[in-house]
Order: structure tokens, then sequence, then C-alpha cells
């Protein structure tokens, strides 16, 4: 692998955008149509990601409604929806499947919370990951003389600030995330 500084920086982003799209699907207080993105419905033979089968819109705070384009398959959509494991309990009333976010309690924000550092932590382990890749193609560009010592050491420093500021950015992330979801 060939160094590249804009290479390990552009890998970095898309851990911290990778980290952004699970915390979307954590669930705070307010009602958010990207909360069921993860969910998959058994339909004409296959998995089918929900957004493919309905328009889920949100008429309330704390209220989802998922419009089934194929009224045959609102069943399934409930069912899905039910099974998530994103504790959701919906009422289907023929195409319109009404989703109430139940309130979150003390102990289930904190469950929350774990969850989101827990999501930051393997975003940061994928940023330190994507840092030694690039160490190594710098030392083995210095051992292969295609780049000086001193040079070498100034794109290693270079490295380590882009690891350091996208830590700091997870960081400022997870820790938005996290008072979001301990708001009461």
């Amino acid at each position: 692998m060939a160094y590249d500084l804009t290479d390990i920086k552009n890998r970095m982003q898309k851990s911290i955008a990778s980290l952004k799209d699970e915390l979307v699907g954590l669930r705070t207080g307010r009602a958010s149509a990207s909360l069921l993105e993860p969910v998959t419905v058994e339909a004409y033979g296959s998995r089918t990601p929900l957004s493919q089968l309905a328009t889920v819109t949100v008429p309330e705070p704390r209220m989802l409604s998922v419009q089934v384009w194929d009224r045959g398959l609102a069943n399934a959509v409930e069912k899905a929806i039910r099974d998530s494991g994103l504790g959701l309990n919906p009422m289907g009333e023929g195409q319109v499947i009404r989703v109430p976010l139940p309130e979150l309690n003390e102990q289930r924000r904190k469950e929350l919370a774990k969850v989101a550092h827990t999501y930051a932590e393997q975003a940061r382990v994928a940023v330190r990951h994507i840092r030694r890749d690039g160490m190594d193609a710098l030392k083995k560009a210095e051992k292969d003389g295609d780049m000086n010592q001193d040079d070498a050491k100034k794109q290693s420093d270079l490295v380590q600030k882009a690891t350091d500021d996208a830590v700091k950015e997870i960081d400022v992330i997870v820790a938005a995330k996290e008072q979001e979801i301990m708001q009461v």
C-alpha cells in the first residue's frame, strides 16, 4: 500500500460517517423517521428495507406513521417493526401503521448512552487501524528509499494530527448524542 495522506483522512471521515449513521438509529425521546431505517420486512420472497415498501412520517413528536403502499404487506410491516428490537409496539389501521414512541425511563437512557459509547469506541479503533496502516506505509516508503527520514517524520506527524482530529470529532459527536439521550 502506497502512502497517501488524503486517502487516510478520507478513510477516517468514512469511519466518522459510519458512527453518525449508527447513532441515528439510537432512539431518543423524539420521533424521527430514520428510527425505522434498519427495519427489513419479509416481502415478495426476500428481506426488503421498510423504506422500499412504505413512507414513514412524523405527525407528532412522539408518534411515527407508516403508510404501506401495498395493503397486503401491512401485517408483515407491522410484525417487522415489532420484532426489530427497537422496543416499539405498532398499531395497524389498514394501510397506515401508527407507531407510538414510549417514554424513555432513566435506566433505558443509561443503556442507550452505553451503546452510543460502544459505537464511538468502535469508530476510534477503526481510526487507529487507519493510522497504523498509514504509519506502516510511511515506514515502507522510507525503507524502500522513496522518502527520506525527515519527510517520513513530517508525514507521520501529519498522520498523527489527522488521527487526533478524528478522535476529537468522534468524542464531540458522542457527547452530543449522550446529551440528547439523557435529556428528560
